[in-house]
């Protein structure tokens, strides 16, 4: 059964840890700027002890997978972000009190990147819907036309309509202004269809970043196929996208994740738009077609779903309808 938490409001708790990478230097001024943004909306903000970043995770696995726990068991606190992703996060998820958070209530969960590697498992193992969506650091941009921010998706249950925002952007750098609120410009690019001409398809979602969740399949922490099974009735939406690893490594990555059952109840998968290289062979496009293509499914590339900013937030374990059609490109949530 799934839960979702309860929405989001203005007075409500945030906390901030960082179940992976912690801050430092002009990272540590963004996160501060993070905070009071977040406490300017009207919302209390707490501020974890596991934010140090002076080495590739900010504490020891024990403490780390203890505070994630601990917040998100807390009835007090309605949300949990970290400041972004990070290297390691899988080295916590078989540390997280699963009993512990099997008999609490709801909380949202957000973020992306490495933090795929605990919000995949929290839904997929507990039924808690999770948010895929900015990190703490990305919170205060402005959310383009088309688009919504992730409080805005933690604040109801629906139905969300997230349309092709046609913007390609990036952040800046923290040394150059901590406390930029305006993306980046940097071109203009649409979603892609690759398998039909058109698509209109619901399903429950689930997915998240290819080098963190790939990790997961076939371990206890990644079982989508059972998921699936589970919502047989509804089927899924899948939807992945590439941080940095080069074609090669995403090819073989689907590949895994489609002898796990991933895609065995899924009516459709979600691409998101990559910076990360091509193989000298391989395109990163050429990559999810000889993985996926297969399935014969629709596959819809370069959703701002990932590593590309801005934004499109989806949660895990939304029913969600897709449609793409000429010229109309969009994705609706409900939150039951």
């Amino acid at each position: 059964m799934l839960r979702f938490p309860t929405p989001l409001k203005p007075g409500d708790t945030i906390a901030v840890t960082s179940p992976s990478a912690g801050a430092s230097g002009s990272g540590a001024e963004r996160v501060s700027f993070g905070v009071n943004w977040l406490r300017d909306q009207g919302y209390a903000v707490i501020v974890g002890a596991c934010m140090d970043g002076s080495g590739i995770t900010s504490a020891p696995a024990e403490r780390r997978a203890a505070e994630l726990t601990a917040m998100l068991c807390d009835p007090t606190i309605r949300a949990v972000v970290p400041p972004w992703g990070g290297e390691t996060a899988i080295d916590l998820v078989d540390l997280l009190d699963w009993d512990a958070l099997a008999a609490a209530e709801p909380t949202w969960l957000v973020g992306y990147s490495d933090l795929s590697t605990v919000l995949l498992p929290i839904t997929t193992r507990l039924g808690w819907a999770t948010l895929h969506g900015d990190n703490l650091a990305d919170t205060p941009y402005r959310t383009p036309a088309g688009l919504q921010s992730w409080i805005a998706l933690a604040s109801g249950p629906g139905p969300h309509v997230q349309r092709d925002s046609g913007r390609i952007a990036d952040w800046w750098q923290f040394q150059e202004d901590p406390h930029a609120v305006d993306w980046k410009d940097i071109s203009t690019a649409s979603w892609r269809l690759h398998g039909a001409e058109s698509v209109s398809a619901t399903g429950r979602l689930i997915g998240g970043c290819i080098e963190a969740v790939a990790n997961l399949a076939g371990t206890p922490y990644g079982d989508v196929a059972g998921f699936g099974e589970q919502h047989a009735e509804d089927g899924l939406i899948v939807y992945l996208e590439a941080a940095e690893d080069e074609a090669a490594t995403i090819c073989r990555n689907l590949h895994g994740l489609r002898l796990a059952g991933w895609f065995e109840h899924a009516n459709a998968i979600l691409i998101g738009r990559t910076n990360a290289a091509d193989n000298p062979k391989l395109t990163q496009d050429e990559a999810v077609i000889d993985a996926l293509g297969r399935l014969e499914l629709p596959i819809v590339l370069d959703l701002e779903i990932g590593h590309v900013p801005p934004h499109l937030p989806l949660v895990n374990g939304a029913l969600a309808t897709l449609t793409v059609d000429g010229d109309t490109r969009q994705i609706t949530q409900e939150l039951r």
